[in-house]
């Protein structure tokens, strides 16, 4: 059993709420799929964590300023931090936008030790972000050990080696981010990664799997996968000439796409798959440049083509000092440490169809030519009005397989949303309509919700509709304590003569069409 690579990792907290712009100083949250995936410190003081929904969010701070994930922005603003790395080690890997690590064997030697090394990197990258972001760092036996360290830095934390398993022994089992197998151990009272590192290999092995035993060897300080045959022959690298040299990255993005699809079908013909792959590019100028790129689970042929084009993306469009003096001329990916594939389950009835699959092909395709934003596809957001609870996001920030836009059965319902069934269509720019009582006379809602009369007709384009049928009104009063975005409706659903069943608001005495059941 081989022991750890000595890792540096270093990590500044909060890089998506830092690449937004937002000072850390005020309550600022970045969402994804609708839970809080970052929050500033200012924002975590006040009780807002990962993992909260947007709503629990803004429940616990008015004040939240709400911004959408946007990892390509993320990973082109920190390219600049990890090139000011280049001169104290050639192989940075880059875990995820904010965060990197080093094999510091080397460096160590060269700089005087760990410590040395460990200031060097702080002083190197707090340079480059000029006070915008902190940087922690940590040294540990093995990547994820030294994740952890980081996290615990103050701000530096250097855990002496062959210590890695006392270091991690009293943590809590959650930072193993391994949320259905740490919600079983500690039904089982294994609550820390010391209980877990005492149990027996061959009883979790048995229990739990792979996964299981991979988990384990992390907790024990080791690596979680043996270092056993995992460097990959060099044929197995792909790349492609770019002729004329490209400045774009919608034009090196499109080549770097089909490589990545080309590299996957290579690797799964031979049962193996992609944790950390060597991205390289050469300009016309003959300038090399490469960034390894390190993937928590398998990199999948989109999860590469993303890092490639968050990279070239980076490269192109970031700051003067890094950004190539030609166009690029050659893209290269090497995939620079393999594991067995474990495969992944297929649907009941035979899984994917062949229709999915030219789907995924042909939005990959435009998103190649066009830009990443060229292909949207719908997610489900949650809200109370019809226009909120789904939104278009990048096909390439989701896995297009395998994906359901079904609601969460487990998730709370939202106060004052319409009930089922959603209507069909969502206007983006809602209609003007009058709403009159028997008498001719337009009807109003009151403070209290009370109806003034009951509708009898709607004019809608100067053409009369007989009301056969209504529901409400649902009052809405949202944003009260935020004076520009305070809202008072009432809503209805109303069936006229011609059969068109609608979604009416009254909002400050006006009456507006939102959506319909065709």
């Amino acid at each position: 059993m081989s022991a750890p690579v000595r890792t540096l990792v270093a990590w500044c907290p909060d890089w998506p709420v830092v690449a937004t712009g937002s000072p850390l100083n005020e309550p600022a949250a970045v969402i994804f799929a609708n839970r809080v995936v970052a929050a500033s410190l200012a924002a975590r003081t006040l009780g807002v964590q990962r993992g909260l929904r947007r709503r629990a969010a803004q429940a616990r701070c008015a004040e939240l300023v709400i911004h959408d994930r946007d990892e390509a922005r993320e990973a082109r603003l920190f390219e600049p931090v990890v090139a000011s790395l280049d001169d104290i080690s050639p192989r940075v890997e880059v875990t995820r936008p904010g965060a990197c690590a080093i094999v510091v064997r080397g460096p160590s030697r060269y700089f005087g030790g760990d410590a040395a090394v460990a200031d060097l990197v702080r002083n190197r990258m707090g340079e480059v972000l000029e006070g915008r972001a902190e940087v922690k760092v940590g040294v540990a036996d093995g990547p994820f050990a030294a994740a952890l360290a980081a996290r615990a830095a103050d701000p530096v934390r250097l855990v002496e080696e062959g210590t890695a398993a006392e270091f991690l022994a009293p943590m809590r089992i959650g930072v193993l981010e391994r949320p259905e197998l740490s919600d079983v151990l500690i039904r089982l009272g294994v609550r820390t990664l010391g209980a877990f590192a005492a149990l027996p290999v061959g009883d979790v092995l048995a229990r739990f799997g792979a996964e299981g035993r991979g988990a384990h060897r992390l907790a024990a300080g080791l690596d979680e996968r043996p270092p056993d045959a995992r460097l990959p022959p060099a044929d197995w690298s792909v790349a492609a000439e770019i002729d004329p040299p490209a400045d774009r990255v919608d034009r090196v993005a499109f080549v770097a796409r089909s490589l990545a699809d080309e590299l996957h079908r290579r690797l799964g013909k031979e049962g193996v798959t992609c944790v950390r792959v060597a991205i390289e590019a050469q300009t016309e100028h003959g300038e090399e440049l490469i960034r390894l790129w390190r993937h928590e689970g398998a990199l999948t042929d989109a999860a590469v083509a993303d890092r490639v084009r968050w990279q070239l993306d980076g490269w192109l469009n970031g700051s003067a000092a890094t950004r190539p003096s030609g166009g690029i001329a050659r893209v290269a990916l090497v995939p620079d440490e393999l594991i067995p594939a474990t495969g992944r389950q297929l649907g009941f009835w035979g899984g994917e169809t062949e229709i999915d699959e030219r789907a995924a092909r042909v939005a990959a395709r435009l998103q190649g030519q066009l830009g990443a934003d060229a292909v949207m596809v719908p997610e489900r957001r949650g809200g109370r009005h019809a226009h909120e609870q789904l939104t278009l996001v990048p096909s390439a920030t989701v896995e297009l397989r395998g994906r359901s836009l079904t609601s969460d059965p487990e998730a709370p319902p939202w106060p004052g949303a319409l009930p089922t069934p959603s209507p069909t269509r969502v206007f983006r720019n809602p209609g003007s309509v009058d709403v009159h009582d028997a008498a001719g006379r337009p009807v109003t809602v009151d403070g209290r919700g009370r109806l003034s009369a009951s509708p009898d007709c709607l004019m809608i384009d100067g053409k009369k509709q007989v009301v056969t049928a209504w529901a409400g009104p649902w009052p809405v009063d949202e944003r009260w304590w935020d004076p520009g975005g305070h809202r008072r409706q009432a809503r209805f659903q109303m069936i006229a003569d011609d059969g068109v069943a609608r979604l009416l608001a009254l909002e400050g005495g006006r009456w507006w069409i939102t959506a319909v059941w065709d």
